[in-house]
């Protein structure tokens, strides 16, 4: 460590020692923010899971997230002391970020304010990839860029605890550096018009409006949800389920064309209540073709959602494919589906339809409108790109 990174660190430690000693005197401003905060952290993640806090300050936003085992670890010895005391069922340790003293896998670690205050985000972001697995999840929020000069202010004005000048990233720039040291980012989103409570007014403003352009642009802070990347090593085995009512005549062409998969690929038809003789078509090809791995079952249910569910539950492969009996997406295009996910580029692969031109009549213009319009409302929502909700074709990991 050169000896102005040391420097540093010991005036942020000293600052933040003083910050922990005045937030337990006075019970700590921006408290509207963080909890704000806390709901955000706790839609993201699930309860009961195993939760590394980088930065964790009293332990507050861990404790929250109600983690089945939970670790927070902050340079400060007095945050550490005042968070064992609130929260004696968490563990605590004193380290800095970009010096984890732990070898131990977390499913969800979280950066909460804290890379305007790191000295080498690179080399903290490279530290922690050894608590992460394929799985972990790092979740990150920092500060827009247009609110140094508001923050500043109220900090003059007395209105809230006086910090060490701080790092400043864009959106882009942390993007760039999880990039270079290996994660992917899955979801953008920013956050919190107005840090205070106003009746009525603060609902709308942090619920809706900041993630509406242009109102986004003014949000106090982002949060980044990412990922390691890399190559799942093992070669995958898959379940193509097919839901199938009143599709007797695409059953002999859909089972001919489905391909050969990962080390093992079996097909599970899940037959929904036919008038025609959907059922005993199936049971005849699967009769006349004992090479192929398949099997029939007949939903006690109704719709589609039942069907999937019955198929899934039925499931042994890896991997678990939707695939419709109409084939509106080609089963020659399954591969595709499963080098992404056996690279281990996705977690959840959605098909799309409305890239290329579709044939005619394979989906009215008020269909399109309709699931353009879903496809909007869903990218909204998830903070991530959906461009065909209504596609039949989904993918994802069994244990998932």
């Amino acid at each position: 460590m050169d000896p102005s990174e040391r420097e540093d660190r010991l005036l942020r430690i000293e600052n933040y020692d003083l910050v922990s000693r005045r937030k337990m005197r006075w019970g700590g401003l921006g408290s509207f923010y963080h909890r704000l905060l806390n709901s955000y952290y706790s839609f993201l993640v699930p309860e009961n899971a195993k939760v590394l806090e980088i930065g964790c300050g009293h332990g507050d936003l861990l404790e929250a997230l109600s983690p089945s085992f939970g670790v927070g670890i902050d340079f400060s010895q007095e945050m550490i002391r005042n968070a064992e005391k609130k929260h004696p069922d968490l563990n605590f340790l004193v380290a800095d970020a970009s010096e984890i003293p732990l070898n131990m896998k977390f499913d969800i670690i979280i950066l909460s304010d804290l890379i305007n205050d790191v000295w080498d985000l690179q080399r903290l972001l490279e530290n922690i990839q050894r608590c992460c697995t394929r799985e972990t999840r790092i979740i990150l929020n920092f500060y827009n860029n247009l609110w140094r000069l508001p923050l500043s202010v109220v900090k003059k004005l007395g209105l809230g605890f006086q910090v060490r000048e701080q790092n400043w990233f864009a959106p882009k720039d942390v993007v760039n550096l999880l990039e270079i040291t290996g994660y992917e980012v899955i979801k953008y989103t920013p956050h919190i018009l107005l840090p205070f409570w106003l009746p009525l007014v603060s609902a709308i403003a942090n619920r809706y409006l900041s993630k509406m352009i242009p109102f986004s642009w003014f949000s106090l802070t982002n949060i980044l949800v990412c990922r390691v990347t890399g190559k799942k090593p093992v070669s995958p085995s898959v379940s193509v389920i097919v839901p199938a009512r009143n599709e007797a005549g695409n059953m002999e062409s859909l089972l001919g064309r489905v391909p050969d998969l990962g080390s093992r690929t079996e097909v599970i038809f899940v037959e929904g209540h036919s008038k025609d003789n959907t059922y005993e078509t199936i049971e005849e090809l699967i009769n006349r073709y004992p090479e192929k791995n398949c099997s029939l079952y007949r939903q006690e249910g109704e719709g589609k959602g039942d069907a999937v569910r019955l198929g899934f539950k039925k499931a042994t492969g890896d991997i678990l494919m939707i695939l419709d009996a109409d084939m509106t997406v080609p089963p020659e295009d399954l591969p595709r589906f499963y080098e992404v996910m056996a690279s281990g580029k996705g977690e959840f692969i959605n098909g799309v339809r409305l890239v290329y031109p579709m044939e005619n009549q394979s989906m009215r213009f008020l269909n399109i409108l309709g699931n353009k319009f879903f496809s909007l409302v869903f990218t909204w929502l998830l903070g991530q790109p959906i461009k065909d909700t209504l596609c039949g074709t989904k993918v994802l990991w069994k244990h998932h």
